[in-house]
């Protein structure tokens, strides 16, 4: 059995790093929404998180894990802790730190808040989930909303009364939601009458508010086959009628048994089985996915943060039990008086431990990133950046969704390894981290379809306008990293790296443009993971030039120690991941067909 130990579910020092030392978190505090915010006031909602986190949150994942919702009389029935976690998350103020103080809100940066987020995902991230989705629903109908809309549901979503979900999926339509079936027909109040069917609906009961409002996408009747005919709408579980809550007409079909996220209730509901189901339009009619998209993205970013959060903490795990766990000798010693070594001591178990740092600091600092460019595209206070960091936001939200999801799957895999025998088991949580962690390759969109909106759609965007961005980004890091003393081949590598992909680009648009999209997108998978190397490549560099810096500084043994480690790990992806840029280029640039020219019946 293992030994209960306290995990710290990330490093509060690496989160201060990235925070303060490879970004300019700070800085974002000159921006007019953010003037009233400073260090300090950040300080005190990552406090309050971390504590919350680690001494509440934490202690019930094994729980939740081991009894996850079930399905009895028509109704999901959760983890009775989650009343009180739920009260507990809403507390913490996270609904609205980031929103204007007219709905309730702080106005946070959203990468203060993503670091907090990421403490929470990374104790429980069923239970967070129930805090993500709600956050998105809500401040999409504060966006497209009525007023009515408004006051109804977005004012108790905020307030933590209520929950709030995403209901996209149809069972014969998955991720093609120009698909989507269920029914809209408009009523004379003003409402419509909804019917048809969602599935892989998370959080879509719960019994501990009193109702759940769904985001659901669904066809008005008349309208235009395809996406252009797809609208939104508002279904509460319950509708308001005078003073109370009735019955919507909404209807859990059954409960998906899920191997992770097991917290959280993936279900099948029906609409309007009495044709009694009434939802309200948010936005213009046929225009639902445009309004969908923003929660959509902002859902990517959770995914990737889950992601971050779920390769941490089996990280933190996998490394106090690599320093505590004695097993063999250093090589060449056979006096077995002599007492083991702790397998930390082990070159390969150092190997395991330096790849999960790579993924997951390289992770977060991706992550930290693209929410650094979320906070500028909507508070710069002049268009010209706004736009700018709009377009960095776009080409950085794929990556940064799938790249935590793939890579951290890798990690939580490494740090089962590192648990030997013992990992493989349900006595110690690095399995059931690994179980969790699949999800996010799936969820708001699987790797594949990450990989076609990258190369489709947001790198060739307005003439590659995202890649003039982000080389200019590059290239001041780059200069930042020379000035620090950063070793400069580290520098060119990744000048070379972009450049490669660049031109890469350029030249896959152009087959498309030609008409050969088939051949553009064939290696679509394989040129996002291309750009993943090279966008944590960037995020590396950047921690490298603050680690000189900070070594330059300081007189800390233990701070020189963890600039040292930064290093390492700088050094770790440009010597064994830049390299694969040239091979994964070659793949896209030639078409390898192998697969696209296997047929249904040769396998």
């Amino acid at each position: 059995m293992s030994v209960p130990r306290p995990n710290p579910l990330l490093s509060d020092r690496d989160v201060d790093f990235q925070l303060y030392e490879a970004l300019d978190t700070a800085g974002l505090c000159a921006l007019p929404a953010f003037q009233e915010h400073s260090r300090d006031t950040f300080a005190l909602l990552l406090d309050s998180t971390r504590r919350f986190a680690r001494e509440v949150l934490a202690p019930t994942y094994r729980p939740m894990d081991a009894a996850p919702p079930v399905f009895e009389h028509g109704r999901v029935r959760v983890h009775p802790a989650m009343r009180s976690l739920y009260a507990g998350m809403v507390d913490l103020g996270l609904l609205t730190a980031t929103r204007p103080p007219d709905v309730g809100g702080q106005q946070l940066p959203l990468t203060v808040h993503a670091v907090a987020s990421a403490y929470l995902m990374a104790a429980n991230l069923s239970a967070y989930g129930y805090l993500g989705l709600t956050l998105g629903a809500a401040h999409l109908l504060e966006v497209f909303g009525t007023p009515f809309l408004r006051d109804t549901f977005m004012a108790r979503l905020y307030r933590g009364e209520w929950t709030g979900t995403m209901a996209l999926t149809e069972p014969q339509a998955g991720s093609s939601l120009a698909d989507v079936k269920t029914r809209a027909t408009p009523a004379p109040d003003g409402s419509y009458r909804l019917q048809g069917s969602k599935i892989f609906i998370s959080g879509g009961d719960q019994d501990f508010t009193d109702n759940v409002v769904h985001l659901t996408l669904a066809r008005i009747e008349g309208a235009e086959g395809g996406t252009r005919g797809v609208s939104l709408f508002a279904v509460p579980a319950k509708r308001p009628e005078a003073d109370s809550l009735v019955p919507n007409d909404v209807q859990v079909a059954g409960v998906i048994h899920k191997i992770g996220w097991r917290g959280l209730p993936s279900l099948v509901l029906n609409f309007g089985e009495a044709n009694d189901c009434h939802g309200w339009l948010v936005g213009q009619p046929g225009r639902g996915l445009a309004c969908m998209f923003q929660m959509m993205n902002e859902a990517r970013i959770m995914v990737g943060l889950n992601g971050v959060s779920t390769a941490a903490v089996a990280y933190q795990e996998s490394l106090a039990y690599a320093r505590e766990r004695p097993q063999g000798r250093p090589a060449g010693i056979r006096d077995t008086t002599r007492a083991q070594s702790p397998i930390i001591e082990h070159a390969d178990v150092r190997r395991m431990l330096l790849r999960q740092k790579a993924i997951v600091e390289g992770g977060l600092a991706l992550l930290l990133t693209t929410s650094t460019q979320a906070d500028l595209a909507t508070h710069a206070p002049d268009e010209a950046t706004r736009k700018r960091a709009h377009l960095l936001l776009d080409l950085l939200t794929p990556i940064a969704k799938t790249f935590p999801a793939e890579r951290g799957f890798e990690a939580n895999a490494l740090a089962l390894q590192i648990h030997g025998g013992y990992g493989y088991s349900s006595e110690y949580l690095p399995e059931a981290w690994l179980r969790d962690q699949k999800l996010n390759s799936i969820h708001e969109g699987t790797t594949g379809i990450q990989g076609l909106d990258l190369l489709g759609r947001k790198a060739v965007a307005e003439g590659g306008a995202a890649l003039q961005a982000l080389d200019e980004e590059v290239r001041a890091t780059t200069a930042r990293a020379h000035a620090a003393g950063v070793e400069p081949a580290w520098s060119d590598a990744l000048e070379d790296a972009l450049q490669q992909a660049t031109t890469l680009t350029l030249e896959l648009g152009a087959r498309g443009m030609a008409g050969e999209v088939d051949v553009m997108l064939r290696h679509s998978t394989d040129f996002l993971e291309l750009f993943s190397v090279v966008a944590v490549a960037w995020r590396w560099l950047a921690q490298a030039a603050a680690a000189k810096e900070g070594l330059a500084r300081t007189t800390s043994a233990e701070d020189a120690g963890f600039y040292e480690g930064k290093l390492a790990a700088a050094q770790y992806w440009f010597a064994v991941e830049v390299p694969r840029v040239p091979l994964l280029a070659h793949l896209c640039r030639t078409g390898e067909d192998s697969y696209a020219r296997m047929r249904p019946d040769w396998f």
